[in-house]
């Protein structure tokens, strides 16, 4: 399966790192493992290949240029039948539906906003409008940060916490690795976590409900919304129109 994992804090260059090689063996992933980056908004992403080949072009998080910064996305899902008409503004390097999918959205806001930079409440506020449409195509669970904040939405699985002072320990559900994040952090220290599984088996989180959007900024929750997907509202009244994919599978 994808795995999204996404952080905000308390910018507006980024640096991306993508590799086609499996996680376990990559060595981009080593090399941010022991490199001390920090970051304000970090995008993370582990594909699990539903359309496309298994190449550099096609690795997320994918970057655009819209308003002058730079915008990251990543998603997890799979999307059937989506052919949107894009203004050629945005257009994929590679074949995913992901990358089309960000293509589209960026293509949406620009029309919808122009040259000028609208403010993160308007911007989320016409997400709202734009990713159901997406969503009637299948799952849709993305990341979307331009170093300001970080947009999240979900239909099938995101989970969120907030970590901020006192600072407890953390331990992990896969690994036998126990963080006292106190020993980091100082008291004016806060971060979102939002990824695709719960990480840590002692720490309350949330699970998003199917066509909910959350805006993450200062490691706070600024924004929240629910949306209303008419495919699931579909499939909620008539299970077998259900379509699992790969992608669904965790």
């Amino acid at each position: 399966m994808c795995q999204l994992l996404g952080m905000n804090c308390a910018t507006k260059a980024c640096r991306l790192f993508v590799d086609n090689h499996s996680a376990l063996e990559s060595p981009i992933a080593n090399l941010i493992r022991n490199y001390p980056i920090k970051s304000r908004n970090v995008i993370a992403h582990i594909r699990k290949a539903t359309q496309g080949k298994t190449n550099l072009e096609n690795s997320h998080p994918f970057a655009r240029e819209l308003w002058g910064r730079q915008w990251i996305f990543a998603h997890n899902g799979d999307l059937l039948n989506f052919n949107p008409e894009l203004t050629g503004r945005f257009q994929s390097v590679g074949d995913t539906d992901s990358e089309l999918a960000f293509c589209y959205v960026l293509d949406q806001l620009a029309l919808r906003f122009g040259n000028e930079h609208p403010s993160l409440e308007d911007i989320f506020n016409y997400l709202q409008q734009i990713c159901p449409k997406v969503a009637e195509h299948g799952t849709f669970n993305f990341f979307l940060s331009n170093g300001q904040a970080l947009f999240s939405y979900a239909t099938t699985k995101l989970h969120w916490l907030i970590r901020e002072y006192p600072f407890q320990h953390a331990k992990l559900i896969d690994l036998d690795v126990d963080i006292d994040f106190s020993t980091v952090t100082t008291p004016e220290d806060r971060v979102a976590v939002i990824t695709t599984e719960p990480l840590t088996d002692n720490e309350l989180w949330q699970a998003y409900q199917p066509g909910e959007m959350i805006l993450f900024k200062d490691g706070k929750i600024e924004l929240q919304a629910m949306t209303k997907v008419e495919r699931l509202e579909r499939e909620k009244h008539d299970p077998s129109l259900v379509r699992k994919t790969r992608a669904d599978v965790y």
